[in-house]
């Protein structure tokens, strides 16, 4: 599941500043931890409770930034978090590039803006049916933040990448919505068309002509009928 990067962000922030952490995460990367070198913390004590925004935007080893491309790319590929394996511009590169990769490789990925959609390409994806329906929560801990647009655009800069990631996989979620949709309305108008011809072979009727012996006219479908809409 991918989320919007600034209420992503938020979000995370929100949840830090009431004492959650990582710190059972290993990070492991090409079978190692990172050393405290390469992964510093961003506070000293047992957790960050009451960390502003401006402090959790500060720290510039903050690994709520662009978390989402990391989680998804091959850190192995950019040295893991040695920072000194390649130049900042190159590791970005080919971090996006490997995020992109292995998200279109998915054979299924949501979106938290899109939940019934998300829910529709899961069940036909999988072949399996939910229940009830995915209820779409637009009041969130995040919605609940104001922020000024000085602050917003810093978020959005901190997590460039993953506003790049977002507008990659919404795209192609949206592809692969459309897609499925045009497959299942292809299905059903199949699925009618042999159960029409059932029908008519049920009742004994002979191609070409009318249980009265006349000629039968050619059957058309309407042109709306072929018309997909989205």
């Amino acid at each position: 599941m991918l989320r919007d990067p600034v209420s992503r962000y938020l979000s995370e922030w929100k949840h830090v500043q009431r004492g959650a952490t990582w710190k059972t995460s290993l990070h492991m990367c090409d079978g190692r931890s990172p050393t405290p070198n390469e992964l510093p913390t961003c506070y000293p004590g047992d957790d960050w409770s009451g960390v502003s925004l401006r402090e959790f935007m500060d720290c510039t080893y903050n690994l709520a930034s662009n978390r989402q491309v990391r989680m998804l790319a091959d850190l192995s590929l950019v040295g893991c978090y040695n920072l000194t394996f390649m130049n900042e511009s190159e590791r970005n590169a080919i971090l996006l590039q490997s995020a992109k990769g292995n998200l279109k490789n998915m054979a299924f990925f949501g979106l938290t803006e899109f939940q019934r959609k998300t829910q529709f390409l899961f069940e036909r994806t999988f072949n399996l049916k939910f229940i009830s329906p995915f209820t779409q929560f637009n009041v969130t801990r995040a919605s609940n933040v104001e922020i000024n647009e000085g602050a917003r655009q810093r978020i959005e800069e901190l997590n460039f990448l993953d506003v790049q990631l977002y507008a990659y996989a919404k795209d192609l979620f949206q592809q692969r919505y459309h897609r499925t949709k045009q497959l299942e309305r292809r299905r059903d108008r199949l699925k009618r068309r042999e159960k029409r011809r059932l029908q008519r072979e049920h009742r004994g009727h002979r191609p070409g002509h009318r249980q009265d012996g006349s000629p039968e006219r050619a059957v058309t479908e309407d042109y709306t009928s072929q018309v997909v809409r989205w």
